[in-house]
């Protein structure tokens, strides 16, 4: 573990320090291995993050306003609430990480996205049955910032590779017929959220196949 005088105060900064609460605006922590490291309701802005292993950090209620979080190790990390306003998010790891509530607005975001223009030719594993889909030109999709899986406003059945697979949802199920369209009780187009209203899908079928173990 290591010393560090941020703001006029002496910090502990490593694996699994306690961190709640602490004042760390503009601090120099590129780099630093703050794994499982407790952050809640730190104040973090404007704060230099690049690279920091964050894997795991409980950030909830942290205020990570302007702070730069390039390619940082955010998997599995608690950002529920958190103050995310202007934070450069540039090819940071958000896997698995929790971002309910968390303040996006104006934040530099991970580059993988969807094509939000075109058609999509997609896959998703249905009941354990492999389907593929076509997503419509005008159809909405959304790729989660937390996971591979995406999701659609509708989407068009072309393939399945057994008869009649069904998904089922809380106001019903959908079945997956050739040809037809097929369309959720309704479409959620949070980004922070992986597995919320929506036709989900994956972009190979190499994802789909190993969603469906």
């Amino acid at each position: 573990m290591k010393t560090k005088i941020i703001n006029g105060k002496e910090y502990e900064v490593g694996p699994g320090a306690d961190l709640s609460g602490a004042d760390l605006r503009n601090a120099d922590l590129r780099g630093a291995d703050l794994d499982g490291a407790d952050l809640t309701r730190a104040d973090l802005t404007r704060a230099d993050l690049w690279r920091a292993n964050l894997q795991g950090a409980y950030l909830r209620n942290a205020n990570l306003s302007g702070a730069d979080l390039r390619r940082a190790n955010l998997r599995d990390a608690d950002l529920r609430d958190a103050n995310l306003k202007g934070a450069d998010l540039s090819g940071a790891d958000l896997s698995g990480a929790y971002l309910k509530g968390a303040d996006l607005s104006e934040a530099m975001l991970p580059t993988f996205q969807i094509p939000q223009t075109g058609t999509l030719t997609v896959w998703k594993a249905c009941q354990g049955v492999l389907v593929r889909l076509l997503i419509p030109a005008k159809a909405k999709r959304t790729a989660s910032l937390v996971g591979r899986k995406c999701r659609a406003e509708y989407a068009k059945v072309l393939w399945t590779a057994k008869p009649l697979p069904v998904s089922w949802r809380k106001k019903g199920r959908i079945t997956y017929a050739t040809g037809e369209i097929v369309r959720p009780d309704k479409y959620d187009d949070d980004p922070r959220v992986e597995c919320t209203h929506g036709i989900h899908f994956f972009l190979t079928k190499e994802e789909a196949e190993r969603s469906s173990f």
